[in-house]
């Protein structure tokens, strides 16, 4: 099993969700965030059943992360009582579990991110 966590989340707004998970990368509590756009909830609130169009947010950490991560993601989030849940990360290729660590650590050696590559293999000619 790897020390990654992926934490899912919602938000009401695209400029919230942005906003936020840019906050968490540049503090380096999470490496990454996606997200997925057109995800309907259904749940119980203020005496009542409701129904809401949400984004769904998956941020990539680490579990020494999390803690922090946590905290500060109920403190900057809208909602009164936001959906913020880590789920181990059974596996995943190293070279990715190694950046999104080294990322989170700030150590200097961290491999680039999966996108740089891509685009360093395009302008390199490799596809």
């Amino acid at each position: 099993m790897s020390e990654l966590l992926e934490v899912h989340t919602t938000f009401a707004k695209i400029i919230d969700a942005t906003e936020i998970c840019r906050k968490l990368v540049d503090e380096r509590l999470a490496a990454c965030a996606q997200m997925i756009p057109g995800v309907t909830s259904i749940y119980y609130w203020d005496g009542r059943t409701r129904r809401d169009s949400e984004l769904l947010v998956l941020i990539k950490t680490t579990k020494q992360a999390w803690p922090a991560l946590r905290d500060r993601l109920k403190e900057l989030h809208p909602f009164d009582e936001p959906e913020i849940i880590a789920v181990p990360v059974e596996d995943a290729s190293q070279s990715y579990a190694d950046w999104v660590s080294g990322y989170i650590s700030g150590r200097a050696s961290a491999p680039e991110s999966p996108s740089e590559a891509a685009e360093r293999k395009d302008e390199e000619g490799f596809w």
